[in-house]
């Protein structure tokens, strides 16, 4: 098994309601294209599955055969880890399904959903969770990772708002895990990534969501000393209804910014709002904005909820090259913003950046043991990324986000957002991430998958014995 000849899926092709896609087949290269145009590898084939049976029937196959396993929810993995060369390929972008129970409110997605799907349909019902700041992130790894986005402050994380999941275990079996059923899997899919099996329906809590603010506040880089003195005290202090990251960006040519901006190096808050968001309460919502410095730009409107999400869409569509480390920061030092001025000058492309996301409010609401999630006294989930429409830029956007996060680091807690990991990293980035939780998690791995089959992630290896 897992030559490339076309006779060699047939026995799978057979079971299977979705397709079956090989080297030599047309859709092939289409089929394997992620999100990040760096990673460019060839499994030995692509299951594109239509439903759970098709699931089941992908790893029953890959496990009979000997051969390598991957799986591709959204493929939206900053390290490319769903695809892998020589791997068969588990791929879940075919079962895109939101079904929102409104009195309940909750949502069951399916595993190979985005983040555009869920909050389309539950927008529908004037509700939300959170999850993410990009419409087309994918549901799957983003939630096994942990989760979040602009609603974190209010409504916590996206673990904190996952009742349930529907998982295929490396025996091709599947079950529901919850609060009353396999409690040690929910406990552990809730932070510990894609170690545990193939999920593929999430049901999520909702949260009543509509019209939010979103504002975006520009500073001169000048100011950027000023301006994350002032962030640093003021938002951990701000209700939980306000959410704003930290950036350094260029500024994107086009609206709402005015040209004369488009191209420069500033420090800017992204915000989103979900108190009452007309034009007066969002006056008054962000008059402090300019205590550290005057602004050199900014702008506050309501929007529906789904719009924020898909700010980002089209500055940074599908087919860049990126590469990317996160750490997590209980405070941001006088160090660290010195390290983040001198990054800002060497920043190599207009659309390489540096975010700082607030993971406190509701978020530090659950106890440390409640979740796989480590860092429940974190206040920024931190990342940087190069990122450069250009092959022949990656190496240079690869060594500044190193740089950064070799000088950035020493002012962390240790450990990162598990989807901030790259493969390059190694184990003790991993163990580091988890805590005093990885021997538990490791645990759950030896009883859910011994034979570690689900390893191309940021692995938690089984427990021995």
């Amino acid at each position: 098994m897992g030559g490339t000849s076309g006779t060699t899926y047939e026995t799978l092709r057979e079971q299977m309601r979705g397709e079956v896609i090989a080297p030599g087949d047309d859709a092939y290269d289409g089929a394997r294209e992620i999100y990040n145009a760096m990673i460019d590898r060839r499994p030995a084939a692509i299951a594109r599955c239509a439903d759970t049976t098709d699931v089941r029937a992908a790893v029953r196959f890959a496990r009979d055969g000997g051969l390598d396993l991957s799986v591709r929810g959204g493929g939206h993995s900053g390290g490319g880890l769903c695809l892998v060369d020589g791997a068969l390929m588990v791929d879940l972008s075919a079962m895109r399904w939101v079904r929102v129970d409104p009195a309940a409110r909750t949502a069951m997605v399916g595993g190979g959903s985005q983040l555009g799907d869920l909050d389309h349909e539950s927008h529908g019902f004037g509700l939300a969770t959170p999850a993410g700041i990009m419409s087309t992130t994918g549901v799957g790894g983003l939630t096994l990772g942990g989760g979040h986005g602009y609603l974190t402050r209010a409504y916590g994380l996206t673990i904190d708002n996952l009742l349930a999941a529907d998982v295929v275990l490396a025996d091709g079996s599947v079950v529901t895990a919850s609060a009353d059923e396999h409690p040690e899997l929910y406990w552990a899919l809730r932070g510990g990534g894609g170690n545990y099996g193939v999920v593929t329906s999430f049901t999520y809590a909702l949260h009543p969501v509509d019209t939010v603010g979103l504002a975006v506040t520009l500073w001169d880089p000048a100011n950027l000393d000023a301006v994350l003195r002032w962030y640093r005290e003021y938002l951990p202090g701000a209700p939980e209804e306000l959410y704003g990251f930290f950036a350094l960006l260029a500024v994107p040519p086009g609206p709402p910014f005015p040209e004369e901006i488009h191209g420069k190096k500033m420090c800017g808050v992204v915000w989103c709002y979900t108190g009452v968001a007309d034009e007066d309460s969002l006056t008054n919502t962000f008059a402090d904005v300019s205590e550290p410095a005057p602004p050199v730009f900014h702008f506050a409107a309501p929007v529906p909820y789904p719009a924020i999400q898909s700010t980002f869409d089209g500055l940074i569509p599908k087919g860049l090259q990126w590469y990317w480390r996160g750490d997590f920061f209980d405070r941001i030092t006088d160090g660290a913003i010195d390290v983040h001025g001198s990054f800002l000058d060497s920043m190599p492309t207009d659309l390489s950046t540096m975010h700082l996301y607030p993971v406190d409010g509701a978020a530090h609401r659950p106890g440390p043991m409640d979740t796989a999630w480590a860092y429940r006294d974190a206040t920024w989930s931190g990342v940087i990324a190069g990122i450069s429409p250009e092959p022949a830029d990656a190496g240079v956007i690869r060594d500044w986000a190193v740089g950064y996060w070799d000088a950035l680091h020493p002012h962390s807690m240790g450990g990162a957002y598990v989807n901030f990991i790259g493969a390059d990293e190694g184990d003790e980035r991993v163990r580091a991430t988890y805590r005093g939780h990885y021997d538990r998690l490791a645990a759950v791995k030896a009883t859910y998958d011994p034979d570690n089959v689900f390893h191309h992630n940021q692995n938690i290896r089984p427990a021995e014995g």
